[in-house]
């Protein structure tokens, strides 16, 4: 994980101090996808949050922070969490033409019974733009 966030600060160091503008490697706040997937024996909705991109043609790239709604039935025993919960994943997409597919991490926090881990998803979703 420590690689992924590195090479991400990297690509994202390098865009902003990049002076070419007719490049197609973008920063987007915003991309208009809508993704569901699975991950940790639950489910995830998100829609694309801040990123990096890259576009050729019909197919786009991209690495960025995945805002989410996670959706997974707490099996502790005692107190529970909510089923629905707000979290902040990062994770990598490929879009071609209208669909994407998706590989999310979240991270899970440390519990009396488990220490906390990342956790690796898949996702299919549908660009708006």
């Amino acid at each position: 994980m420590k690689k992924i966030l590195s090479i991400f600060g990297i690509l994202t160091s390098a865009l902003l101090f990049s002076q070419e503008t007719d490049s197609k490697i973008k920063v987007s706040l915003f991309d208009g996808i809508a993704v569901a997937g699975y991950v940790d024996h639950g489910a995830f909705i998100n829609f694309t949050g801040p990123n990096v991109n890259f576009k050729y043609k019909n197919t786009k790239m991209m690495i960025g922070m995945l805002p989410s709604l996670r959706i997974k039935e707490d099996q502790s025993t005692g107190t529970k969490n909510s089923p629905i919960m707000p979290t902040l994943g990062v994770g990598l997409a490929v879009i071609y033409k209208k669909v994407a597919l998706q590989i999310p991490f979240y991270y899970n926090t440390k519990t009396s019974t488990d220490n906390g881990a990342w956790k690796m998803g898949i996702g299919l979703g549908y660009s708006f733009r």
